[in-house]
């Protein structure tokens, strides 16, 4: 497992990050959408990844950190995705702990995929929010509520 802002990720890396996700959301899915939308370059965003034995990233996962109306800010778990031969054999679940991990104690939120809500429940992630349509593939709304004050 890997983990890092953009500065710190090789030009090899960062290119087989992008390319995963695009060959995972735009032609596995088929959705024809701006997958570099520029969130990755921010200093505050963490890259995460699995990779296979040639240094090849075949699972990922970004954190972010999104400005809310009010000021505050809130963090934001996107674009996970595994190589599609791969699924099922645990790097989801590997990423996502690390993910997870990070956040520790913090409250965070996601747009799940319709039928991954259960997967994310695992880590504590409810539905919080009417199921929406986004670039042809249905997704809801999740929270993970900040742990209680001990």
């Amino acid at each position: 497992m890997h983990s890092g802002p953009l500065a710190d990720l090789d030009p090899a890396t960062l290119h087989g990050i992008l390319r995963l996700r695009v060959d995972v959301f735009v032609v596995e899915q088929n959705c024809s959408y701006p997958e570099i939308d520029g969130r990755d370059a921010e200093p505050s965003t963490i890259h995460f990844w699995c990779a296979d034995p040639d240094g090849s990233p075949v699972a990922t996962a970004r954190l972010l950190v999104d400005g809310l109306a009010d000021g505050r800010s809130e963090l934001r778990i996107g674009r996970v995705c595994t190589r599609h031969e791969l699924r099922g054999t645990g790097l989801t679940s590997a990423i996502l702990d690390a993910v997870v991990a990070e956040i520790g104690d913090r409250p965070s939120v996601l747009d799940a995929q319709a039928h991954l809500r259960d997967m994310y429940a695992r880590w504590g992630y409810v539905v919080v929010g009417p199921q929406f349509v986004e670039d042809g593939v249905p997704h809801v709304p999740m929270r993970r509520p900040a742990a209680p004050a001990e």
